[in-house]
């Protein structure tokens, strides 16, 4: 579907920032140039710009539809509007995606992995980004169990929740032998299928009952082996009809962001059931769902003041609860239980300290620090730098949110610097 790209059209302004890191080393790509161009139109550039030493954009403001549009059921009008992007960087093949989603106030975030030059050639990768799902046509799902049989095998690897670094997404239906499979950082996999399955402009406890739902369907996945037990070699699927959406290279939104990672180790439970709740969903506009969450019917909810919870009950049941899984992989030390801010000291600031040196390597931007296990000033200005490039509320304080982002990044760019 191509952008209607009138002014009239697309009276509202949306935010759009580019993230650019190699796909080898995760370290950011700086000097990458990117041209921004109506989806449609792709000859008539409306913007270049390029990424700093974090391999960012400014964040650039661009035409986008009324907001109401994505807040009115009934409204018909695509409530988005779409840009195609070229990127190119010094010694990384060019890339191309065409259909970056802009939404009326609020940020679009497109992180980009880009591949070193290879001799045989510099052919552009080209990305298409499909419609929404609550715009376009998509297969309804094929109604499940929520809770499955896990003694029939003897096969479940797992004997508690565990929030995984990674998952396998096959990018099809489970039969389909010639659909991709990709290694998706489970956050980013939360974080592409919300963006893809509600609009960001809803409520944030709209926003927060959709993702609880999301994540709890994907770690029933996970936990009960559910593919591979099938003899598949993959965790999940981007079908609709089985699955959730997700879509290769798409962005996600500043507002869904945060949110996945303030609740990522959270899912849904009902009492004596040690899996995670299946919870299924549909729009409940283009597809009707009696017993399960309809995305529509959650944002009126949430327009009426309800919490997470109470919408996830409202839908579910009044025995259903909010979980917190076990172990998360991946991350080398665990949360402290609180806040690490000014006069903190002890290991866990040394720890936090040691990681962020080891992060402001690759990410020069970030003031390096003594390890002293002191969080003075300056580990409260570092940690507010990292906050900004890495999409979290710049605070200086060490939330739980922040723990985690600091863990992730600092594992991404250490396992490289080991290797080499």
């Amino acid at each position: 579907m191509t952008n209607p790209i009138s002014s009239s059209d697309t009276p509202d302004i949306g935010r759009l920032q580019i993230n650019i890191t190699s796909g080898i080393t995760s370290f950011p790509v700086s000097d990458a140039t990117i041209s921004i161009s109506y989806t449609g139109v792709p000859e008539s550039t409306l913007e270049q710009v390029t990424t700093d030493s974090s391999g960012q954009t400014e964040v650039l403001e661009l035409a986008a539809p009324p907001i109401e549009y994505s807040l009115d059921r009934e409204n018909d009008i695509q409530p988005y509007s779409e840009y195609t992007l070229q990127i190119q960087a010094p010694g990384f093949e060019p890339v191309s995606i065409a259909g970056t989603e802009i939404l009326a106030d609020v940020t679009a975030i497109q992180n980009v992995q880009l591949n070193p030059l290879d001799t045989t050639g510099t052919e552009e990768e080209v990305f298409v980004i499909p419609a929404h799902t609550l715009y376009g046509t998509y297969p309804p799902k094929i109604p499940e169990d929520e809770i499955k049989p896990v003694n029939e095998t003897g096969e479940i690897v797992l004997s508690r929740v565990v929030v995984p670094e990674y998952i396998v997404v096959h990018d099809g239906s489970p039969r389909d032998s010639t659909a991709s499979n990709y290694y998706v950082k489970y956050k980013d996999y939360i974080k592409n299928v919300a963006s893809s399955e509600i609009y960001a402009t809803w409520p944030e406890d709209t926003i927060r009952a959709n993702v609880l739902a999301i994540m709890s369907f994907t770690l029933n996945r996970v936990y009960t082996e559910w593919y591979r037990n099938q003899g598949y070699d993959f965790t999940i699927t981007s079908s609709t009809a089985y699955d959730h959406k997700w879509i290769p290279e798409r962005n996600f939104f500043d507002t869904i962001s945060v949110i996945v990672d303030e609740l990522f180790a959270d899912y849904l439970s009902r009492p004596n059931v040690r899996q995670p709740i299946l919870t299924q969903y549909c729009d409940g506009r283009q597809v009707q769902c009696p017993n399960w969450m309809t995305q529509w019917g959650s944002k009126s909810l949430g327009d009426q003041g309800y919490s997470p919870i109470e919408i996830l009950r409202y839908y579910y049941g009044d025995d259903m609860y909010i979980n917190t899984a076990e172990a998360i992989s991946g991350i080398p030390s665990s949360w402290p239980g609180y806040n690490l801010e000014i006069g903190s000291s002890g290991n866990k600031v040394r720890q936090l300290q040691e990681q962020i040196n080891v992060i402001a390597g690759a990410y020069p931007a970030i003031p390096k620090l003594t390890a002293d296990g002191i969080y003075g000033p300056a580990t409260a200005e570092s940690v507010r730098v990292f906050q900004s490039v890495f999409g979290l509320p710049a605070t200086g304080v060490v939330d739980y949110s922040t723990w985690f982002k600091v863990s992730e990044i600092y594992v991404g760019v250490s396992r490289i610097a080991e290797l080499t």
